[in-house]
């Protein structure tokens, strides 16, 4: 079976943390192998040069007749039996063994008669000096990982904080807001002849370099659809006048099937122009509501018999909203054109509360438009296509405080669902 981790176990920070604590562990293990290996060396070392040395004494006071002094003797019962038999079979050595309870250092070597010789020194000086060596070392250790991590800690937090800031900056850009900027004081110089001096900033970093590089790209797509929606509104412009002496001259026309033709086409021009200029209106974010207290369910009715082509409404709980009457009747009305123009019937909107569906039994919105939302002009297979319809719908249910989503039914047909505030 697969193992879930927990979720902070993915951040940086504790990925950082995790390695820093098992480097500054391996770090301090090693080290501290060293020095206790080094400075045991040492002492065993020191020890073990004593130890033969009295054993030296021993045995020319030995040989001499001599009585021994006091520690060392002839086959005393504590010397370790590996000592005793190195030291019989002609051979000195030496050896830490217990001694009533305490560490002693052994010094054995042949006497006459296939005996030992031995002299034990009191080793517990050094053993406390090794215990209290490792001690050190392992409340430095301690120390010097904790120290360690709250450094890393501070430094590691500082990276993710502004990646953090730089991932914000990203998602409020992809949900509409072009204007966000990370604006990291380390990718470079700020500021403009126009609003004050440059600030210099410090060197630049691999996270600066992110902030800059989104920064930048932030910049170019706010340029480019700033120019889209300069372009849309002036070309709007620009064919309203051609459009409005056009359509005089087509009622001046004599009545016939022809004439019909052109008023036709040139009303669906003027409609098409009349939703430029909407959507450019929308984009620049200059649309400001006329809130008053309306009646849900009338004014569902009153935009169905505006549209006039036979939607079924159905009032399952009506409810008072606080909205602005034309704006939420342009909604509801295009969404039941676009139902009329690209679904089949029956078309039924129902207000359910502060919740109003439309719903056709066609063959549903496309798989781009539920996912991404309305797109102008985008169509599917050359065949299927949402003109601005929806996309004027979704502006101004933004502009309402509202939400307008995009969905299918299980048994087919596209179903638009906006949600209200209720008062």
């Amino acid at each position: 079976m697969r193992h879930v981790l927990p979720p902070w176990s993915g951040t940086l920070a504790a990925k950082a943390a995790a390695f820093i604590t098992v480097m500054c562990c391996a770090l301090a293990a090693l080290l501290g192998v060293l020095v206790h290996v080094q400075v045991t060396n040492q002492t065993v070392g020191q020890a073990r040069e004593q130890a033969l040395q009295r054993l030296t004494q021993a045995t020319e006071r030995y040989e001499a007749g001599d009585t021994l002094r006091r520690g060392a003797g002839v086959d005393p019962p504590e010397l370790p039996g590996e000592l005793r038999d190195l030291a019989v079979a002609g051979d000195r050595g030496t050896m830490v063994a217990e001694r009533e309870g305490r560490p002693t250092m052994w010094a054995a070597g042949p006497a006459d008669g296939e005996r030992a010789l031995a002299v034990a020194v009191d080793y517990s000086q050094q053993a406390r000096t090794i215990e209290g060596l490792d001690r050190a070392i392992l409340w430095s250790s301690g120390l010097a990982i904790g120290a360690t991590l709250l450094v890393g800690a501070f430094a590691v937090t500082r990276v993710t904080r502004r990646l953090h800031t730089t991932a914000l900056v990203a998602r409020r850009i992809s949900a509409g807001d072009l204007d966000a900027r990370v604006n990291d004081p380390r990718t470079g110089p700020r500021g403009d002849s126009r609003t004050g001096p440059r600030t210099k900033a410090g060197p630049q970093d691999e996270v600066a370099a992110v902030a800059a590089a989104l920064d930048s790209m932030a910049a170019s797509l706010q340029g480019k659809l700033l120019a889209e929606q300069r372009f849309t509104a002036d070309v709007a412009h620009e064919l309203r006048t051609p459009l409005t002496g056009l359509h005089a001259a087509a009622e001046l026309l004599p009545p016939g099937r022809p004439t019909e033709l052109v008023r036709d086409r040139v009303a669906a021009l003027r409609t098409l122009t009349e939703d430029l200029l909407e959507i450019s209106r929308l984009d620049t974010g200059r649309e400001r509501v006329e809130l008053d207290t309306e009646q849900l369910g009338p004014l569902a009715e009153r935009a169905v018999r505006a549209a006039g082509n036979g939607t079924e409404v159905r009032v399952v709980r009506d409810v008072s909203v606080e909205t602005d009457r034309r704006r939420l009747e342009r909604v509801l009305g295009n969404l039941v054109a676009n139902a009329h123009k690209h679904g089949r019937g029956p078309v039924v909107l129902t207000v359910d509360g502060p919740v109003v569906t439309v719903r056709d039994h066609g063959d549903g919105f496309p798989e781009y438009l539920v996912a991404h939302g309305p797109q102008r002009f985008r169509t599917e297979g050359g065949t299927r296509g949402h003109g601005l319809g929806l996309t004027i719908a979704r502006g101004q249910a933004e502009v309402l405080g509202a939400r307008l989503e995009f969905a299918n039914a299980p048994d087919g047909g596209a179903v638009a669902t906006l949600k209200l505030a209720a008062e």
